[in-house]
């Protein structure tokens, strides 16, 4: 069972001419929900089309202009004359009544009740469907409609989430505020308030517009009428705070912060500023990347791109996507034959020459799947259902790394009947120059194992200057995993010139000594990227008051009340209130720390960690009656999980209740067989309750889960 997992959702038109108060009277006029609500800088998205006809044109009717809409005849696609759905599990009946939409299924307490449709949320190949909750709350409803084969479906057909679950589509991992809405409207203001766990989230425009990639537009207007009285642009950048411009790292900056898997990690606006000094996107981690980083999870487009070649030489997001309509800018293999072709871009000189859409290159027939460029070097992979979305590494297939690792190879993926070795072997045939040289997967497979003789490989990856940044990055975040590997180094990783890689390198120091900690993380609390700051903030604040030099110590706090703040404008996470958790413990602020782990919990109570934590606290405090409480109160939540069996035992048995001990250790070794340190100290719990009998046995069963422990 995921517990926390993370749900994400995928998914202007008037006259100008105004004068500047004209124009924040239309402003004014034009906003028609409690959520419209003009942003700082913000202009009316209507102002762009008189100087922009051809953007506007492009970027009317594409994915962002639809990507959230008020419900009405012209924006709803779903079947709503009483249509009807059921699968077992969620039943629900979709009808109309005065030209209003309604659903009528099961709330948060498993009572069938009705719902209004207030937004659409999406447009194809699935539309959601949100409804106003109370304290301001917009859910996503997890059943959606299929605009490919017009039928209605569930999002997570073989799950049945209980009421009050956070999974439910009522609960805070379906909630629009949190979860979904900074990348379906412009100019978002969440607005959450910890006080009253409530919000009052507000939108400069509805969906994603002009002023979502290009940053608030005031300035911009009052130049482009400046411009038009005679006087020219003062300045190159037109009075825009964000320009995508022509650089290939620009544009993917100006798309990442909705195309990555990322965590916001301020409360400012982000417009103008790095990516890394607003989010802190995800590594190649596991569980979201296959050890060769391939997608596995939803993670978008970012983490799979910075690894390419393409990007590495500078091919832009533009090159391939119409940033306004955001199609392709050819179709099909003429879409990659624009550069790969025997005549290829002057502006990438290290393209080799060749007809790359002739069956001598891909040995398929002509106009079949096989022959199409992306099926091969681009594998797609389904979420949300029906939604196949396509790796950007652009990778060569490695059918090789399919036989050792279990990796997705795109050869396999359509030749289902057909093994690995068999895939491999045509590609020896079909070129016998084709090397296969090692792959970073083979270290990270290995690291995500614990491995032992993952460390060195793992460093000469984090070593490679030819890897890309987020893969040396990812190397260096799994070598935290061995603190003995690779000490003689962090130092130049910590200087890097790529903000993840020293992301990576700050990480990789977690389990370092506290004095190798201070000395080597407080120069990164200069860091030019909050991302940088905040993380070595995090991992100096368990040091020992003292541990700084009084140099630093401004400098930590101010990177300390970076990461706070980032926590605080995610508070209505359970994540960012256990990162507080840990803060305030970190900081000997115990009561507050108990506050913020029952915060998490409050939010979701199947977060496992701070059931965890907060009994240990508890435990160390010697506070054991609480601490007793909080396990029991977890086991009932979470009656499958082993450890907190074994962690209620191992706190009965510390406090002499060696009948009650024994039960919960016993529980826990049956459903976790395969723990050797359960068994073994079930194994010693039953020798102290004098059952040597059983005890031996238990004693016994660690030792083979485990003979070269000595202790067993």
């Amino acid at each position: 069972m995921t517990l926390l997992q993370t749900i994400r959702f995928s998914a202007c038109r008037m006259l100008i001419g105004l004068t500047l108060s004209g124009m924040l009277l239309l402003i004014a006029c034009s906003r028609n929900s409690e959520h419209d609500a003009a942003s700082p800088g913000f202009v009316d998205n209507r102002l762009c089309i008189d100087c922009h006809p051809a953007q506007y044109e492009q970027w009317r009717g594409s994915h962002h202009d639809l990507a959230m809409q008020p419900a009405n005849e012209t924006t709803v696609l779903g079947n709503f004359a009483d249509a009807v759905y059921g699968d077992g599990r969620m039943e629900a009946l979709f009808y109309r009544r005065e030209g209003r939409y309604f659903v009528k299924t099961e709330d948060a307490g498993g009572e069938r009740r009705e719902f209004e449709i207030k937004y659409t949320f999406g447009v194809t190949p699935l539309q959601q469907y949100l409804i106003e909750f109370p304290g301001g709350r917009l859910q996503a409803l997890s059943i959606a409609w299929d605009d490919v084969k017009q039928r209605w479906y569930h999002l997570y057909p073989e799950e049945r989430f209980a009421e009050n679950d956070p999974l439910h589509w009522t609960g805070i991992y379906q909630n629009w505020n949190s979860m979904c809405a900074e990348c379906h409207s412009t100019g978002l203001e969440k607005n959450y308030d910890p006080a009253t766990n409530t919000f009052a989230t507000t939108w400069n425009d509805i969906n994603v517009a002009c002023q979502t990639c290009h940053g608030p537009g005031e300035s911009h207007v009052m130049q482009a009428r400046a411009a038009a009285g005679g006087s020219g642009f003062p300045d190159s950048s037109y009075g825009l705070i964000d320009n995508p411009g022509d650089s290939a790292q620009r544009q993917l900056e100006t798309c990442a912060p909705c195309h990555s898997r990322r965590q916001r990690i301020s409360g400012e606006s982000p417009h103008g500023k790095p990516f890394l000094d607003s989010y802190q996107p995800e590594l190649l981690a596991e569980g979201l990347y296959f050890p060769d980083g391939q997608i596995l999870e939803e993670v978008y487009v970012y983490g799979s791109f910075l690894q390419s070649k393409m990007y590495r030489r500078g091919v832009r997001c533009s090159d391939c996507h119409n940033p306004h309509s955001l199609r392709p800018v050819a179709d099909g293999n003429q879409l990659c034959t624009r550069c790969h072709s025997p005549h290829p871009d002057p502006g990438f000189p290290t393209l080799t020459a060749k007809d790359y859409d002739s069956p001598s290159h891909h040995f398929h027939p002509a106009g079949s799947p096989g022959a199409l460029c992306v099926n091969c070097h681009m594998p797609a992979r389904v979420y949300m259902g029906i939604d196949a979305r396509r790796d950007h590494s652009f990778r060569i297939p490695r059918p090789d790394l399919n036989a050792k690792l279990g990796v997705p190879d795109p050869c396999t993926g359509c030749h289902q009947d057909r093994s690995a070795q068999w895939a491999e072997a045509a590609l020896q045939k079909w070129y016998p120059a084709r090397l296969s040289p090692t792959h970073f997967a083979e270290a990270f497979a290995a690291g995500r194992s614990g491995r032992p003789e993952a460390a060195a490989a793992l460093q000469a990856v984090a070593a490679d200057t030819a890897q890309a940044g987020i893969v040396r990055a990812s190397a260096l975040e799994l070598l935290r995993n061995y603190p003995l590997a690779g000490r003689e180094h962090p130092a130049a990783y910590l200087q890097d010139g790529d903000p993840l890689v020293r992301l990576g390198a700050v990480r990789r120091l977690e389990v370092a000594a506290p004095a190798v900690r201070a000395d080597l993380l407080a120069p990164l609390l200069s860091d030019s990227l909050r991302a940088v700051r905040i993380e070595a903030a995090r991992l100096l604040a368990s040091l020992p008051q003292g541990a700084l030099a009084d140099t630093d110590r401004e400098r930590f706090a101010d990177a300390l009340h970076e990461y706070r703040q980032a926590q605080w404008f995610n508070a209505e996470r359970p994540a960012a209130q256990f990162n507080l958790a840990l803060l305030y413990e970190n900081l000997g602020k115990a009561d507050s720390a108990i506050i913020a782990y029952r915060a998490a919990l409050a939010r979701d109570r199947y977060y496992v960690p701070a059931w965890f934590n907060l009994g240990y606290l508890y435990n160390r405090l010697g506070r054991n009656r609480e601490a007793e409480k909080v396990f029991r109160e977890a086991i009932a939540a979470l009656p499958d999980l082993g450890e907190l069996y074994y962690s209620l035992g191992l706190l009965l048995a510390e406090e002499n209740k060696l009948t009650a001990a024994l039960d919960y250790l016993q529980t826990a070794a049956e459903k976790l067989p395969e723990n050797a340190r359960v068994w073994y100290n079930y194994g010693l719990s039953l020798q102290h309750a004098g059952r040597p009998g059983e005890a031996e046995n238990a004693l016994r069963r660690a030792g083979e889960l485990e003979p070269q422990n000595r202790d067993f």
